[in-house]
């Protein structure tokens, strides 16, 4: 992966974007809180903060993108 990752946590005004990608990955939309990944300004990965259920567009590479977005949710949860 060439092109940089913003990781965000999600807010109300993510719910189109999330319920597009769970759409795209045939999946639950993440409920409650959530990191969201953006490459290129595209919602390419998010990972629930609640129980750690990812969805990804499945069209890109994202399997590095949902296990940083673990990774990141791992840390916050032990600080």
């Amino acid at each position: 992966m060439t092109e940089p990752i913003t990781i965000t946590h999600s807010t109300e005004d993510n719910s189109p974007e999330l319920w597009r990608l769970a759409a795209l990955d045939d999946r639950r939309a993440p409920n409650g809180p959530a990191l969201l990944a953006y490459v290129g300004g595209e919602l390419r990965a998010a990972v629930s903060l609640v129980d750690g259920r990812a969805v990804a567009d499945p069209f890109h590479r994202t399997a590095e993108i949902v296990e940083i977005l673990k990774f990141q949710a791992r840390r916050e949860g032990a600080a």
